[in-house]
């Protein structure tokens, strides 16, 4: 199973494409997405769309995976990754690629076995689940391969009884 996990945001949007076969995993690509600042949203988010439909065009991916909303303090900075999960969402409705969706909560309980882990607790753990020689960086790819690693266990359990 091709799975595509991202991490939404703006300026940056994390992606981590693996592919996770009996309990193995395969890292197929990871990275990021960057938009330049003081460029209008639409514009932003265009560009954002369009390289994601790039990178799903190249891969076909089997499913898809963004992490939910999460507010903070800042109504600014969460209004704008919820419109960058929009753009996931659309994504792959327009392939119809099944899109699944986790809390930062579910997404460290899987990775670390622990919700209030750190960043690099997660990162630790994609590292060594993922057979990867250094840390996954930036942080926001480390996000999205986390996601999906969430996904291929949730799955897993949830979906194929």
């Amino acid at each position: 199973m091709k799975i595509l996990g991202i991490d939404p945001g703006t300026a940056i949007m994390g992606y981590g494409l693996t592919n996770f076969v009996g309990n193995k995993f395969e890292v197929i690509d990871y990275g990021c997405f960057y938009t330049k600042a003081g460029e209008p949203l639409a514009l932003r988010l265009k560009q954002l769309y369009q390289r994601l439909e790039a990178l799903i065009g190249e891969h076909s991916p089997d499913h898809l995976v963004v992490e939910e909303l999460f507010f903070n303090k800042n109504a600014t900075t969460a209004f704008a990754v919820g419109q960058a999960r929009g753009i996931v969402l659309l994504a792959g409705a327009q392939v119809e690629i099944p899109v699944f969706e986790y809390t930062p909560l579910q997404v460290k309980q899987a990775v670390v076995g622990y919700g209030r882990a750190d960043k690099n607790q997660v990162q630790q753990m994609v590292k060594t689940l993922l057979g990867l020689p250094q840390l996954p960086k930036p942080d926001d790819a480390a996000d999205a391969l986390a996601i999906a690693i969430c996904h291929a266990h949730s799955y897993r359990v949830e979906y194929r009884r």
